[in-house]
Formats: structure tokens, C-alpha cells, sequence
């Protein structure tokens, strides 16, 4: 997986490329997890995320709760398949998700 990221007056946005998974998620951790301070708002940007699994969905939990505290995350532009995966989840339901 492939991140880019974009930081502009306190938003940051993480561009997801390839799969996120078992192997990948760690990554996506480290950079939530490591350069959110000072961040007030996170972007996703999926439009290039081709799978997520459980280790993936577990990251953006984790990510959800610490913006919560902030002025939130949105998730941006998820494909067909990554959109279902959501639905099927019930993550449609804690994720500000926008198509």
C-alpha cells in the first residue's frame, strides 16, 4: 500500500493506494497514530484503495476515535467494493463516509 499524504491548514489528507490488509495496516497505524498532533480534521481519500480487511477496518476504528476528539474524519470516495465492505460491517453507520 501506497500512502500519500497532503497537509493543509490543519487537515491532513491520506491518500490510500493498493490494499489495506494484515500486512499494510501497521503503516497506516504508524501514521495516525504517529503525526495527528497539531492535525484538527483527517481526510481518506479510497479512490485508489482497491481491499480492506478486518486488520484495515480496525485502523480507521482506531483513527475514527482519536479525530472524534478533534473536528473529525471523513472517508472519501470508496469504491464498489470497499463501499460494501463498509455496509456490510455496519461502518456505513460510525464513519462519515462521502461518495
Amino acid at each position: 500500500m501506497t500512502i500519500k499524504k497532503k497537509l493543509e491548514n490543519g487537515t491532513m489528507t491520506l491518500g490510500l493506494t493498493g490494499r489495506l490488509d494484515t500486512v499494510t495496516a501497521p503503516q497506516l497505524e504508524k501514521v495516525i497514530q504517529g503525526e495527528m498532533d497539531g492535525i484538527r480534521k483527517l481526510i481518506l481519500d479510497l479512490a485508489d484503495l482497491e481491499y480492506i480487511s478486518s486488520a484495515g477496518l480496525r485502523v480507521l476504528l482506531t483513527a475514527q476515535k482519536i479525530m472524534s476528539r478533534k473536528d473529525g474524519m471523513e472517508i472519501r470516495n470508496p469504491n464498489e467494493l470497499v463501499m460494501e465492505v463498509f455496509e456490510v460491517t455496519g461502518f456505513t453507520d460510525i464513519l462519515d463516509i462521502r461518495e
